[in-house]
């Protein structure tokens, strides 16, 4: 549990001294419109909360969509800003 606690930490630190950085968060109905980023066209989209089947899904983040996976949150090698979680699915090929 600890060497993936370790290698956790690791990978956040990685992705936040490579320059990428977490942007405000709309899950509590406030949404940043300031970027971290010297461009201003964002690399991804928030997703507003729905009701499916009766049931609440809160807002969430996706990567916006381009001709590869590899600079998803979910793909092996990355972690989710917003979520800290690390990528399982594996990369393109190219």
């Amino acid at each position: 549990m600890k060497k993936v606690m370790a290698l956790a930490a690791l990978a956040t630190a990685l992705v936040f001294s490579s320059g990428v950085q977490a942007r405000g968060s709309s899950f509590g109905g406030h949404s940043s419109s300031h970027s971290t980023y010297s461009s201003s066209s964002r690399s991804d989209h928030t997703i507003s909360g729905y009701t499916r089947g009766g049931t609440y899904v809160r807002p969430s983040h996706a990567t916006n969509p381009d001709a590869t996976r590899n600079n998803n949150y979910s793909t092996k090698g990355n972690v989710n800003p917003y979520t800290g979680k690390l990528g399982t699915k594996s990369r393109d090929s190219k």
